[in-house]
């Protein structure tokens, strides 16, 4: 996925999707020219986009829109509940397996459901077994659903018996210290620029829309498209020391800051497109 395709999806996914899903490509090109992209490569990536059926283009006279579609649509969703309302019920000690056998003349699918597992927040305990503390099986269904791959996939509710701890499996499945230094840098960058903004909001210095959106957008837009994006593991499955909850918290905190000034700058925007 290229880094433009990316931004769009974030800018779709934040903003696009809570206000009827379609925005002029004026408008678009004038948000993402804030982060240097040029108008070209906004068009040229809209155009890419919609041939790939995330999008759909629609004209008025000398004007072009372009529409969210019911897939984008979906993985937008998926991708919202993930960062903004992620799961906290208690561990009940049973793990979720799925299983596969995809033969080699569909590894492009083979290669798609890992991505999609990966995403779900699955850790592989062997190459075609993987493995969550999480029951996500409605999730895992809409993958194969749309993978259609039913004859090639199991799913298993079971319980660890032996030889190892739990704590030792999820340290095989997951790579907790590169997840955790991720935090941590993650933490190390934002903070500094939270408490900036948040000081001068509380001395009465106003904070300019544009400034606003930009840096929401670029919070997000990390949070949402890392490979280390939450796990949502069970707390007590997480090691001393886990920066995760500091790094969620903080994620919370600045989204929370920006978004009134960030929601009127992205308004503002918007209503310049042209009527249909």
């Amino acid at each position: 996925m290229s880094n433009s395709q990316d931004m769009v999806f974030t800018l779709y996914g934040d903003y696009v999707r809570h206000r009827g899903g379609e925005a002029w490509t004026g408008s678009l090109i004038e948000l993402m020219g804030l982060f240097g992209l040029s108008e070209q490569a906004v068009r040229s990536t809209l155009s890419r986009m919609s041939r790939k059926g995330w999008l759909t283009r629609s004209r008025s006279g000398r004007h072009s829109f372009y529409s969210q579609t019911p897939k984008l649509l979906t993985l937008l969703e998926e991708g919202a509940q993930r960062i903004y309302h992620p799961r906290h019920d208690p561990w009940d000690g049973r793990w979720y397996l799925l299983t596969y056998s995809i033969p080699e003349s569909k590894r492009a699918l083979r290669r798609r459901l890992r991505k999609r597992l990966l995403w779900l927040g699955f850790g592989a305990l062997h190459q075609a077994t993987w493995i969550s503390p999480r029951d996500l099986r409605r999730e895992v269904e809409k993958v194969v659903d749309s993978l259609n791959i039913h004859p090639y996939v199991e799913f298993f509710t079971a319980r660890h018996r032996g030889f190892s701890s739990d704590q030792e499996i999820v340290a095989h499945c997951w790579n907790l210290k590169q997840l955790n230094e991720y935090y941590a840098d993650f933490i190390t960058r934002y903070r500094p620029s939270f408490e900036e903004h948040q000081a001068r909001l509380m001395a009465g210095n106003e904070l300019e829309p544009a400034e606003c959106f930009g840096q929401r957008f670029m919070l997000v837009h990390e949070y949402r498209s890392s490979p280390y994006v939450d796990l949502n593991l069970p707390p007590e499955l997480l090691q001393d020391g886990w920066m995760g909850l500091g790094a969620t918290q903080l994620f919370k905190q600045y989204h929370d800051l920006l978004s009134e000034k960030a929601e009127a700058f992205v308004d503002e925007v918007l209503a310049q497109a042209p009527l249909k």
